[in-house]
């Protein structure tokens, strides 16, 4: 990808700073919190030179201090993706991810699998999998084979388009009907997000928004009404999704941990319940 193929923008929080990003959004509002009406565009070019030049300019014409190095000059705009036969491992920080993944789409690698390449989709699932290295907070990594498997080798329903297959009895679906599951999660955090759940929510609101549908999923359970019920516990997931967002985590990683907890976990069934082995 050359430089030429980005559109570059110069921000101004007034008061505070001037900059530039290849997407405000991400980097003013999701990542310094603020609002669209709290910052301005100054400027748009594709010129990495001109951008670099003018964002100088505009330091100095609004008293702000000067950068000690020009914006094209920086070497965190295009590093280096790692890839071993593994792992393809990014040079940022998780926190840092969705910026990078954003100034650099387009951008491409090859493993032993084949060519990788970041596009819209595949950032969406590279933040939905990504893990933190052992090593140093600085890097983060994906696996090779679930990101050929998603967008290499096919989506995750190819096994399913005849629409003849049948797991446990039932027809599957020719292709999924909405949002696949591995995009779901990002698609809640952006719809709380863009209605201000968590510029002006916590996570003691969501408990209790958790408790309120946890009792319209009872009462759905008590009238047999499986419509109530499917309606509770999506909702249900909702709020954990959010909660878990006011607590510093992700819910995939819940879901990932809980599942690691009892996935070799032995024991029986008694009164309808799993009593787990000790």
């Amino acid at each position: 990808m050359t430089n030429s193929e980005k559109i570059y923008y110069i921000y101004h929080i007034p008061g505070q700073k001037v900059g530039v990003t290849v997407d405000p959004r991400i980097r003013v509002e999701k990542q310094q919190g603020y609002k669209p009406n709290q910052y301005e565009i100054l400027m748009t070019t594709d010129d990495i030179d001109e951008v670099s030049k003018m964002e100088i300019e505009f330091q100095r014409r609004y008293g702000y201090k000067v950068d000690r190095k020009l914006y094209k000059n920086l070497n965190n705009k295009e590093m280096k993706i790692n890839s071993t036969e593994q792992t393809s491992t990014f040079p940022v920080s998780i926190k840092d991810l969705e910026e990078f993944l954003s100034e650099n789409k387009g951008l491409s690698w090859t493993t032993h699998l084949g060519h990788f390449e970041i596009t819209d989709e595949s950032a969406r699932w590279i933040l939905n999998n990504i893990f933190r290295s052992q090593y140093t907070d600085d890097r983060c990594y994906i696996y090779n084979k679930a990101f050929y498997e998603a967008f290499i080798q096919g989506t995750d329903m190819d096994q399913f388009n005849d629409d003849k297959n049948l797991i446990g009895g039932l027809t599957m679906p020719a292709k999924p009907i909405g949002p696949s599951m591995r995009d779901i999660f990002p698609l809640i955090r952006d719809w709380a997000d863009q209605r201000g759940l968590y510029a002006k929510g916590d996570e003691r609101t969501q408990y209790i928004k958790l408790m309120e549908e946890a009792g319209e999923l009872a009462q759905g359970l008590l009238k047999q009404n499986k419509e109530e019920v499917v309606d509770a516990i999506g909702d249900m997931v909702v709020v954990l999704t959010n909660l878990s967002h006011f607590v510093g985590v992700d819910i995939e990683d819940c879901i990932v941990s809980a599942y690691n907890e009892i996935k070799d976990r032995k024991g029986k069934m008694s009164n309808g319940t799993f009593v787990k082995q000790l």
